[in-house]
């Protein structure tokens, strides 16, 4: 059975610490700011003053991961978390991704190009307002320039100071390890959760290596939270939220588990933080695990 634990100011600190990169210590729960733009993840928010409040009560809940992109707008998110948070608290790190042309709300391009990625990962300084970007992640590889020449040119970046940490999205484990044998590789960030599990074999690949994984859409909960689903019938024997069970299973299923849920609102926010409260039973463990993901 699962149990919450209570009156802690900062949830998402409850959470344990791994070591990103090897020399950035951040607890496993931390916060995705694509939903603190305007809807389709384009444009301003309809409220930015909420959208402020939402970045500085995650850093309050406990959160010091927070992840972001350059085309979440675009440009639109990483200008918000500057003028929310900076100058940053010494343990918040940040992390944004580029390399994806987005000259309009339906059209997304990968470009890998190291003339783009360079011209990215400038606007990224600038826009938060730092001089070096805790980790920077290729946000999709482009089918026409070879990865490795993605990463060298972001290896490169960071030799001149200005990335700690490279990561990559979207990626398979052969392509990961493509990359690693051009360069240290931090993190990866692939589709993930309780009820989509097509990167298993990338998320146990990582464990084995140490790299960080990074789950996006970890609320992505399907069938599962329905009225007659399990996360549901589960919910109602605990004092948890099926949301908050889909974060606990994620934040038990690896140590190298990095989950980033983000929102807009400050209500889900208060939730998913406090996911990182719950105690998770062995068995409930064992039965979320068991289940057979389906995303139809």
């Amino acid at each position: 059975m699962s149990t919450t634990r209570t009156g802690a100011d900062r949830p998402a600190a409850a959470s344990a610490v791994f070591p990103l990169g090897g020399d950035l210590p951040v607890h496993q729960l931390g916060f995705g700011a694509m939903r603190v733009v305007g809807p389709g993840v384009w444009g301003p928010p309809a409220d930015r003053d909420n959208s402020i409040r939402v970045l500085r009560r995650a850093v309050e809940l406990g959160v010091d991961l927070i992840d972001t992109a350059e085309v979440y707008g675009p440009h639109v998110s990483e200008e918000l978390i500057r003028e929310a948070l900076h100058p940053y608290p010494d343990e918040l790190v940040l992390a944004t991704k580029g390399g994806i042309h987005r000259p309009s709300s339906q059209q997304l391009t990968p470009n890998g190009t190291p003339e783009f990625l360079r011209s990215g990962v400038e606007g990224s300084l600038s826009r938060l307002g730092t001089d070096v970007i805790d980790l920077y992640q290729l946000h999709r590889i482009d089918p026409r320039v070879p990865v490795e020449e993605s990463v060298g040119a972001l290896a490169e970046l960071r030799d001149e100071g200005k990335i700690r940490h490279l990561g990559l999205s979207e990626v398979s484990v052969a392509e990961l390890e493509r990359a690693r044998a051009v360069t240290p590789i931090a993190s990866v960030q692939n589709r993930y959760n309780v009820a989509d599990r097509e990167h298993e074999d990338v998320l146990e690949h990582c464990e084995r290596e140490g790299i960080a994984f990074l789950p996006w859409f970890p609320l992505d909960t399907g069938k599962l939270a329905a009225a007659d689903g399990v996360l549901r019938r589960l919910a109602a024997e605990t004092a948890a939220t099926p949301a908050q069970l889909a974060l606990a299973w994620l934040l038990h299923r690896s140590p190298v588990v990095l989950a980033i849920p983000g929102t807009g609102s400050l209500a889900h926010l208060e939730e998913n933080c406090a996911a990182a409260t719950v105690e998770l039973g062995d068995d409930v463990f064992a039965e979320l695990s068991a289940l057979t993901p389906a995303r139809a």
